[in-house]
């Protein structure tokens, strides 16, 4: 009874001391690690102006303005809500995904003044599995560019040399697709210099 009662004991001691390092000690010191090298991803990657918090670089907005480029479409809730991110989880023999593309490729093409047979980037009519990307591909950039520098009444060219300059190559040059974060873009566009590139 004895050597049972002291392997429960020392059992014990090792859940609780084990529980100290894993659940205390570890994330406190990643944590203040995390905070002295990398303040500003750590806090959220927030954006702020005059004082207040407009937005984060990691999470895409609704922009419906013509004057700025437009993210993916969303799922997340009522659109762009960070509290229900999610995808649609409709697959490719969904009828209301077939309807759903269809109804967001024709209005895109006509807010960008495109042709009726025009190809449209997938990313402008399928939201991403989060429903939060603030990226999209630089094609769908280009094709947005021409509508952004109607509005701003600027050369297109103009807006041709910022979407170069946002966009993004692949991660350590080998993982995903170029990208452009419209966050950083459209910020840059209304002439705020500060952001983040």
């Amino acid at each position: 009874m004895k050597i049972w009662l002291s392997e429960l004991l020392t059992s014990f001691r090792a859940i609780i001391g084990l529980a100290v390092i894993v659940c205390g000690i570890y994330p406190a010191s990643v944590w203040l690690l995390n905070r002295a090298l990398f303040p500003a991803k750590s806090g959220g990657s927030l954006i702020q102006r005059d004082g207040r918090v407009v937005g984060s670089w990691l999470i895409a907005q609704a922009f419906v303005e013509p004057r700025y480029f437009h993210p993916r479409p969303s799922a997340a809730g009522s659109g762009y809500d960070a509290s229900r991110s999610g995808g649609t989880n409709l697959g490719p023999t969904s009828k209301t995904l077939v309807k759903t593309v269809g109804r967001r490729a024709a209005q895109y093409r006509e807010e960008n003044e495109l042709p009726q047979d025009a190809l449209v980037p997938a990313d402008a009519v399928t939201s991403s599995g989060s429903g939060l990307d603030p990226h999209i591909s630089p094609e769908n950039a280009r094709l947005q560019a021409g509508r952004v520098a109607r509005a701003r009444g600027v050369p297109e060219e103009k807006i041709l040399e910022q979407v170069k300059a946002y966009t993004e190559g692949r991660t350590l040059g080998i993982i995903g697709q170029p990208r452009v974060n419209i966050m950083k873009l459209n910020l840059a566009l209304d002439g705020v210099h500060d952001v983040g590139r």
